[in-house]
């Protein structure tokens, strides 16, 4: 009996062993998989999925045909680049990102913004993770575009000029920062409005934190309405938050930014409160008198909080400096906006006006500075140019003193020399240079014709298109030449400047003391 029972024994222990040499070959393959190649299979190689049937479920429009190659729905065959997307698509991080924004349009379809059948388009995506993911929960109709394609998700096209029809998407997203980074934000935002269709919705992921860029941003959407905004967890760790922001498409919005103004009309502003906030994080203004205003001068500048030092200009049309009664270059473009003024990295136009002729030979030689050879205003009339002295004064080269705009007198006080030069209407101008949505910087240096200036600016609503002004008031201040003796040109004293300088801030106006 013994001899009958031991062959089935050995087969027994037989089909054992190699089941259990199977089992540890199939262990030493997921080890090999899941620690040396980081998760990821080629087509040859043995796993317990088929990476190629999810992503043909989850892409809906993508077909992997073989180890090399790529087809979608049109039949074009791309062998290229298929072994690279197949490794894109089933890396760790790409899965993170997908299953970030999984997460994100899922929250949007339970609160009604996007919907299965939206026709959805992703805006300045690189390799469409968003779109992937859209696919994935299953909005079908959804497509990306970024500078450079990225078949079969992204399409080539810029998102200041969308390769789509007008109102084409029920839904537009933007992620990753892509409007942050935009170099041109106005137009960004203008091609949305364009693509999208009357009640879509559009949702962008931004970094615009503070009031003043968040304000910045909603300025740039004419075309829509805030639904709403709340600050979500971000993707990882190098970006731990994010703002997502929706607005909705309302063909009936017409703001009145949307109008030129005339800049000939009576047009008063009223300046929005987040500008109020800023104002009260101001340095404080010098209340007494200084005794030595040009030493003042260098000790008031490093007290000054620029605003773009407290808040993110990154959403503004465009960036502007108006410099009135620039002088030389030298004076105060070279020397401090150009070197000191925070830009944020933004390329700004500087335009320069300044009336005395003995200046205007060196702008021809500046880039990106347009000279105003005239004399800013109240309105176009031609004036008489005065270049006046303080007592003790020497006569240098003709214009090298300080200019003023005003009717021909004569003093023993102070030596001059008078040209007939054209003035205009400086408000009016400043109307049709510039627009709200523009971040507009200006210096005003003008030798009291400060007093007539502002009050036009306040007068016209032209004002409210300034963001940040330094404002030299000239007063009839102490005189360095000649101590115990106050200026004669000037007949306004320090605390009439310190009630313009207020008049400033209570309106909301940002307002800096200049000397």
């Amino acid at each position: 009996m013994e001899p009958t029972l031991a062959k089935p024994s050995f087969l027994r222990n037989l089909i054992v062993r190699v089941l259990l040499f199977g089992v540890f070959v199939l262990l030493l393959r997921f080890a090999y998989i899941v620690s040396i190649r980081g998760g990821s299979c080629d087509a040859g190689d043995f796993c317990f999925f088929d990476v190629r049937e999810n992503l043909n479920i989850a892409a809906g429009a993508v077909r992997i045909i073989d180890a090399s190659a790529v087809v979608v729905d049109d039949g074009v065959r791309s062998s290229s680049s298929g072994v690279a997307l197949r490794n894109l698509w089933t890396s760790k991080e790409w899965r993170k990102t997908v299953d970030f924004y999984s997460a994100v349009f899922q929250d949007l379809i339970a609160e009604g913004y996007l919907s299965p059948n939206s026709k959805t388009v992703c805006v300045e995506t690189l390799t469409g993770q968003d779109v992937f993911a859209l696919k994935e929960i299953g909005v079908a109709d959804a497509i990306g575009i970024s500078k450079k394609a990225s078949p079969p998700l992204v399409v080539s096209g810029q998102p200041f000029r969308q390769p789509f029809e007008d109102y084409t998407f029920d839904f537009e997203f933007s992620g990753c920062g892509g409007l942050d980074h935009s170099n041109r934000p106005s137009d960004f935002a203008s091609e949305i409005g364009r693509t999208l269709k009357p009640e879509g919705f559009l949702v962008v992921h931004t970094a615009a934190k503070d009031i003043y860029s968040f304000n910045s941003f909603l300025d740039l959407f004419n075309c829509c309405r805030l639904v709403r905004s709340r600050e979500i967890d971000g993707p990882d760790s190098s970006m731990p938050s994010v703002r997502e922001i929706v607005m909705q498409k309302d063909s009936g919005i017409l703001r009145h930014r949307e109008k030129k103004p005339d800049g000939n009309s009576v047009n008063k502003c009223s300046v929005p409160g987040y500008k109020h906030e800023l104002v009260r994080s101001a340095e404080p203004l010098i209340a007494e008198e200084p005794l030595k205003p040009w030493l003042t001068l260098k000790r008031n500048i490093k007290n000054i909080k620029y605003l773009p030092s407290k808040a993110d200009i990154s959403f503004k049309q465009r960036y502007v400096y108006v410099d009135v009664g620039a002088r030389s270059y030298g004076s105060s473009i070279g020397s401090w906006f150009k070197k000191k003024y925070p830009k944020q990295n933004k390329t700004f136009e500087v335009y320069a006006i300044e009336a005395d002729k003995a200046f205007h030979g060196e702008y021809q030689t500046k880039k990106g500075v347009t000279l105003l050879p005239y004399a800013a205003w109240v309105r176009n009339e031609t004036l008489f140019f005065e270049i006046n002295r303080d007592p003790g004064q020497k006569i240098v080269e003709k214009g090298r003193g300080m200019g003023r705009i005003q009717p021909v007198q004569s003093s023993a006080n102070f030596a001059s020399d008078v040209d007939k030069i054209r003035g205009f209407d400086f408000a009016n101008w400043l109307k049709n240079t510039v627009s709200e949505r523009d971040f507009v910087v200006m210096k005003m240096d003008v030798e009291g014709t400060e007093f007539d200036l502002i009050p036009r600016l306040f007068e016209t609503g032209a004002i409210c298109l300034i963001d940040e002004i330094f404002l030299e008031c000239h007063y009839n201040r102490w005189q360095k030449c000649c101590p115990g003796e106050r200026s004669s040109k000037y007949q306004k004293t320090y605390n009439q400047c310190l009630e313009l300088f207020s008049s400033f801030r209570e309106s909301g106006i940002l307002v800096h003391q200049w000397w």
